[in-house]
């Protein structure tokens, strides 16, 4: 080997290692950063030695697809799952003290106590504040349903912002890696950011990439609306102010193409928008006719015969700003959110809780017990059995729950039951969406772990490969060192 020979190989190995110490330089000041995938210098041999060709990143398409759809599934259910949760808090927790179920059962313990003594005043204002919790209990039930509705409107609204936010920083880091791979430069910085951003989007809705000419990448969702091909499309909704029962939230449009929301306990929807909008448009107004039916079937059992034959019922005990009696087995859109106790039986409104055993309570209703006898149950033990029998419900709230195994709530039950059987609705409900809930976190961990170990810097091989990059660093030095040598023996010989 010549002296020059010998000078070009030093060289080409200060300039190998001069690079690989960079790139694992680079990898070792990003070991804690989950959005930084591993870089390799890659080197080829050569007639003239040795040379990093390229920066290799070590990208994993498949894995990552793979954990592109975990992490849409898990941001779905745990979406969902927090709905479901904010619904069980309205309830009271996990005894759902403050259920109109548990205030039910309390009014037909105080009702059975006025019937076992129809004189007593105290058992009779202790019947009508009952009542009073009851129609407070779904006042405030139904006022509860409408704001979780009205939160996830919001929280759509912030995800769509999110999500146009996101897209637009798609299209720079998109931009920047066609125009590295185009010119032959290290593409690897960009392809993080355009990686980074794709994660983020996973999270609010079901990505699919497929990947063009030139590095280019296109992203549609999961149904296979386009979401971003060269440009960012368009992601628009238009949020609602406030919610009742009769107010239908807006759809979120991509392309304008509506998102559809989710269905079932395990979540169908992909992305925590799709979820959202099951909440905000399935499970909540779902909620929302029970509590309604419920209301219902207070004004119905305790309606009192009109004393004019026209209609033929009027309102007694339990009343609503529509003031009638709903006939058939139609849920009342927001009845749950005006029922009250009327006020003639209101002994601080000027009112006579005596009236609930006599008749009479609207004064439009037949007054049975004429005379006023103490002893009087009829009405009383009519008001109370009904409590207990069966009675006709709107179908429509016991259907399409979501349930893997049932169809929903019994349409033919006592009212007593079919307060029961709602929390039941809501808590299986629940309990389904938290085992999903953990299922769907679980297969997030494995797919982050294994795409974290094709992808990501181990520590312990960054420093072994440091050593033998010092090694290689060392040889050439050496050789350096062997030349000087030679070159100063051949000086002395001239001299």
């Amino acid at each position: 080997m010549s002296l020059t020979s010998a000078l070009n190989t030093a060289q080409g190995i200060f300039n190998n290692t001069g690079t690989q110490s960079s790139v694992v330089s680079n990898n070792i000041s990003n070991a804690g950063n989950k959005d930084y995938v591993r870089r390799q210098a890659m080197l080829t041999t050569s007639l003239n030695g040795a040379q990093v060709v390229k920066i290799d990143r070590a990208q994993e398409d498949a894995l990552l697809r793979q954990y592109l759809k975990s992490s849409s599934q898990d941001s779905a259910q745990q979406t969902l799952l927090s709905g479901l949760e904010d619904l069980k808090s309205i309830m009271g927790g996990n005894d759902y003290e403050t259920s109109p179920s548990t205030y039910l059962g309390v009014f037909q313990q105080k009702l059975q106590a006025f019937r076992t003594t129809p004189g007593s005043t105290v058992a009779a204002q202790g019947a009508i504040t009952a009542a009073q919790d009851v129609a407070n209990s779904l006042n405030n039930a139904s006022t509860s349903v409408q704001d979780v509705r009205a939160s996830a409107d919001k929280q759509i609204s912030t995800a769509v912002d999110t999500l146009n936010t996101l897209l637009s920083q798609f299209e720079t880091a998109n931009n920047a890696v066609k125009t590295a791979t185009a010119t032959g430069a290290d593409a690897s910085s960009a392809l993080d950011e355009r990686e980074k951003a794709l994660k983020q989007i996973s999270q609010i809705v079901g990505v699919s990439a497929t990947t063009r000419d030139n590095n280019d990448m296109v992203l549609s969702t999961s149904d296979g609306t386009i979401l971003f091909e060269t440009i960012p499309r368009t992601v628009t909704f238009q949020a609602k102010d406030a919610y009742n029962a009769t107010i239908t939230g807006n759809s979120v449009y991509i392309d304008g193409v509506a998102l559809p929301r989710g269905s079932g306990s395990t979540a169908t929807g992909q992305g925590s928008l799709q979820s959202l909008l099951q909440v905000r448009d399935e499970i909540a107004p779902n909620f929302q006719k029970q509590l309604d039916e419920i209301a219902r079937g207070l004004v119905s059992l305790f309606k009192e015969q009109s004393t004019s034959g026209t209609p033929a019922y009027v309102t007694g005990l339990f009343t609503w700003s529509g003031d009638t009696v709903e006939a058939g087995s139609t849920a009342v859109a927001g009845m749950a959110s005006t029922i009250t106790v009327s006020s003639t039986v209101i002994t601080s409104q000027g009112g006579d809780p005596m009236r609930l055993r006599d008749g009479g309570v609207n004064a439009d209703g037949v007054v049975n017990n004429t005379t006023h006898l103490s002893g009087y149950t009829t009405d009383l033990d009519s008001l109370y059995n009904a409590l207990g029998s069966d009675m006709d419900f709107d179908p429509a709230t016991g259907t399409t729950v979501g349930f893997d195994t049932t169809t929903g709530i019994d349409s033919n039950v006592s009212i007593m039951e079919y307060a029961t059987n709602s929390l039941g609705w809501l808590e299986q409900y629940r309990s389904n969406a938290t085992t999903a809930a953990e299922n769907t976190s679980a297969a997030l961990s494995r797919s982050d772990e294994a795409y974290s170990n094709e992808t990501g810097v181990n520590l312990d091989e960054e420093l072994t490969l440091l050593l033998d990059i010092e090694q290689s660093y060392k040889a050439a030095t050496k050789i350096l060192n062997a030349v000087d040598e030679m070159l100063k023996s051949l000086l002395d010989i001239a001299s």
